[in-house]
């Protein structure tokens, strides 16, 4: 039996433990959080430009255009809603994922690579509680809203008046999208880190956590691509029938000819955005995470 002294060290130890699993944790958060702020701040005209080709279809001259016609006033307009949302889901997206892996590899007996693909899966699914931020995004960015409302208060008390499901309209395309991103992204981002070349200082330690990053977001926004395109459509809708995914997928596939080019529109300057967005992130969160 252990005596009152060896009992009190083990006690001791046992909370140093769990203080330094918090602390690890809350860094996970912070870091996710400040990756996801630089990101928005350098990435968020080019995201205007690939919305409008979303949303309507257009070249990529014709959604520029639209944005210099609707003035340097409106290029960052809507810039609060992702920066609240994105600032949260991605201190969601790495925070949740470390804590959920902790807790299922500590209490399960399940493989590693179970553990990690479920945490994925939960932490992707606990990020689409933010869903009303991209629903307000998605209306500011739309210009034919632009009489409506001027920023993103107005947005969200004019959808009070419809009740709280409008706020979550294009939840199930978010869903859909959230959980396997988040496994493909967790699962594949230290594989494609191993095959580069391999880092012997600090800065080539950056070079290979972009290039990783960027891969990665740009291979999963390409495959995601059409479920965006769907959740634009969703949420560029106000009032009115809630229709259902496969529903508003087949609208805009007869509208756009039932070409697969045509419902692609936009996937290559997402393809670029998400390299420079993604390797943004990938790397300023490994920076931090090295840092602190």
């Amino acid at each position: 039996m252990m005596d009152s002294e060896d009992l009190v060290i083990t006690s001791s130890k046992q909370d140093i433990a769990h203080h330094l699993v918090k602390v690890n944790s809350g860094k996970h958060y912070f870091c996710g959080y400040c990756a996801a702020f630089t990101n928005i701040a350098i990435t968020f005209p080019i995201q205007k430009v690939l919305f409008r080709q979303q949303l309507y279809g257009v070249r990529l001259r014709e959604a520029v255009c639209q944005l210099q016609r609707d003035g340097i006033r409106n290029l960052y307009r809507g810039l609060l809603p992702p920066l609240m949302q994105k600032t949260t889901t991605l201190a969601l997206m790495f925070g949740l994922y470390e804590d959920f892996s902790f807790l299922l590899q500590r209490h399960t007996n399940a493989p590693e690579l179970v553990t990690c693909s479920v945490a994925a899966v939960l932490a992707g699914t606990s990020e689409a509680l933010l869903t009303p931020f991209e629903r307000v995004q998605t209306l500011l960015q739309d210009y034919k809203h632009h009489d409506r409302f001027t920023n993103t208060y107005q947005a969200f008390k004019m959808l009070k008046d419809y009740g709280i499901k409008e706020y979550y309209r294009g939840l199930v395309p978010i869903l859909i999208r959230n959980g396997p991103s988040n496994v493909l992204f967790f699962g594949l981002r230290g594989p494609i880190k191993q095959c580069l070349p391999e880092a012997t200082s600090y800065s080539a330690h950056l070079v290979n956590d972009f290039i990783c990053g960027g891969l990665l977001g740009a291979m999963l926004g390409f495959l995601f691509f059409p479920i965006n395109v769907v959740k634009a459509r969703m949420q560029s809708q106000i009032g009115g029938e809630f229709q259902s995914f496969p529903k508003v997928f087949m609208k805009i596939w007869l509208e756009r000819d039932r070409k697969l080019t045509h419902l692609f529109r936009g996937a290559h300057l997402n393809y670029h955005r998400s390299i420079i967005s993604w390797g943004i992130i990938n790397a300023t969160y490994e920076f931090l995470l090295k840092l602190l």
